[in-house]
């Protein structure tokens, strides 16, 4: 059983901070709760809202319809009360309505409320989340607890005010209980992880030791968590002045031993992709966090979409190695973050791990990540000796790497070089050198991070995606087998390289579908360029919205 609410008003009205409460509230009475947000980038004004989605079961997507509407402003409440076009209200449904009582609205005061029993607008959102929790029959104690929790250091007064403004909005509440059956707390993890809180994580304990970032959306909660721990992890965190300043910082730092990464989104990722090459050339442990969002240019900043695969792949001129993943949960960000930091130092190469809006802000149940600081050997040869040399041609591409400042004078170039780092135009030794670069593929080909398979082994039918589609793949597989209709998924965390043989394997004859937001099906292409289909169905999403599993059920039912 579960609950879709949506919390929705205007950018700066605290529909976040209220969402957040009601997702730490959920997660402590013991419910499995699935938050995600969507915003417009605006400062003030328009409509913003946060969905989360309460459960007595896993939950991995959310829902188009909320069975709870929760409008901070009249905006909110026209926008999505339920024209066809737009997310709506289920029915039956509750809204509460930050107003008058209205046909099928529920009036709560949350501003007049907060003003008259908190002395401060601010506190509406704490009066929205005791009535939320009264109209769904839950006890508030628990949102006490981390409202006391939450503001002890602000002393005895504002811990009150905000008790007081709880305890009210859960009186308003009633007034709506009963109407909606709520699912019973059944023991889910009290943990709560964002995607991007997840990846953060995995790269401290990685042992990431410098972070250069521009912010930008979604990327940028990455690099705000790496500096919130940035004192426990030993960490130094630079807001360079752009993104060229700060690939090549990411460079730099490598280059002199030092575990290093950048994040960036869209545009930013643009001006990288010089110093991506660059590093391919300096055979460099770059690891680039990438969220996507729609575009071109601008685009919907602070939207989702998967439309940077094909570019990720390609990103700088000339060919180099280098390797793509893609989580589809806090989970998987957290390790496959670790995981991309370890290959990036195994094979001297940039690996990007892409996120989007919709994963990097996910919000869910997670059971603990490990916060202990486990280092990644970052492949460095001690004592190297005096006839060390940089780039000496291996059988597996990867050359021996030692520090400068030590016995072995460790050169690099831009330039083509020889095995030492010397520029050369020797053309021979230009081939030599480029195939042994090129030979690091197939050494992460071969320890490509095997798809995941969810649903029946006997399927007829194959679901086939990548990173954040991972979630509503899941629901929709799981809802088409309900219905009797056997359906599968195939999930890719790595994107780039890939084995082409073992995936044929896996699909042998039967019907695939590939699930992505973008318009052009991106990985179903790569798919057919290496080999493992020759042609698919799609089902794609382009409008700057997160799939649902509902909805992609529902399209594959058509």
């Amino acid at each position: 059983m579960d609950l879709q609410l949506r919390i929705a008003g205007a950018a700066g009205q605290g529909v976040e901070t209220t969402g957040d409460l009601l997702v730490e509230a959920f997660a402590a009475l013991g419910l499995h709760v699935f938050a995600t947000q969507t915003y417009m980038s605006r400062i003030r004004g328009g409509v913003n809202w946060f969905d989360i989605r309460i459960a007595d079961a896993e939950l991995f997507s959310g829902r188009r319809r909320a069975d709870l509407l929760v409008a901070l402003s009249k905006e909110a409440l026209e926008w999505l009360r339920g024209e066809p076009a737009r997310p709506g209200v289920a029915d039956p449904g509750v809204i509460l309505f930050n107003g008058s009582e209205g046909p099928g609205v529920t009036g709560v005061l949350f501003e007049q409320v907060a003003k008259e029993l908190g002395g401060s607008a601010i506190m509406a959102n704490t009066v929205a989340a005791g009535a939320v929790l009264a109209a769904l029959g839950y006890e508030v104690s628990g949102l006490e607890e981390l409202l006391r929790d939450r503001f002890a250091r602000k002393g005895e007064e504002v811990v009150a005010a905000n008790l007081r403004c709880v305890r009210k909005g859960a009186e308003l509440g009633v007034a709506a209980a009963g109407r909606l059956k709520a699912p019973q707390p059944v023991g889910a993890p009290r943990g709560i992880c964002s995607g991007n809180e997840a990846a953060g994580l995995g790269a401290a304990t990685a042992g990431v030791k410098f972070v250069a970032s521009y912010p930008m959306t979604p990327s940028t909660g990455v690099f705000t968590f790496l500096a919130s721990v940035a004192d426990e992890y030993g960490i130094l965190v630079e807001q360079a002045e752009d993104e060229i300043a700060a690939i090549n910082m990411v460079c730099g730092a490598t280059y002199a031993g030092v575990p290093a990464m950048t994040t960036t989104s869209g545009g930013g990722f643009a001006l990288m992709v010089e110093g991506v090459a660059l590093a391919g050339m300096l055979e460099l442990p770059a690891f680039i966090f990438l969220g996507q969002r729609p575009g071109p240019a601008t685009g919907l900043p602070t939207r989702t979409a998967q439309q940077d695969l094909k570019f990720a792949i390609n990103a700088g001129h000339g060919e180099f190695a280098k390797a793509i993943l893609a989580p589809g949960t806090p989970q998987q960000c957290y390790d496959l973050t670790r995981h991309g930091v370890e290959l990036a130092h195994k094979y001297q190469t940039p690996v990007i791990l892409m996120s989007d809006q919709s994963l990097a802000d996910m919000r869910k149940n997670c059971t603990d990540l490990d916060t202990s600081y486990r280092p990644i050997s970052r492949h460095i040869v001690e004592n190297p000796g005096g006839d060390y040399l940089r780039y000496a041609v291996t059988g597996s591409g990867v050359s021996p790497r030692a520090l400068p400042g030590g016995e072995a004078f460790v050169v690099l170039d831009s330039d083509e070089h020889t095995e030492d780092g010397h520029i050369t135009e020797d053309l021979e030794a230009r081939v030599r050198l480029q195939d042994k670069r090129m030979r690091k593929l197939e050494g992460i080909r071969a320890e490509m991070l095997s798809p995941s398979w969810h649903g029946p082994p006997e399927a007829g039918h194959v679901l086939i995606c990548w990173g954040s589609t991972y979630g509503p793949c899941r629901e929709a597989v799981d809802r088409l087998n309900a219905a009797g209709q056997p359906t599968a998924m195939l999930h890719f965390s790595q994107v780039w390289p890939l084995r082409a043989a073992p995936i044929r394997e896996a699909l042998g004859d039967r019907r695939v579908t590939c699930v992505e937001g973008n318009a052009t099906g991106q990985f179903a292409s790569v798919l057919r360029e290496v080999g493992v289909l020759s042609d698919c169905e799609l089902i794609l999403r382009y409008d700057g919205l997160p799939f649902t599993g509902e909805e992609i059920a529902e399209r594959v039912r058509r």
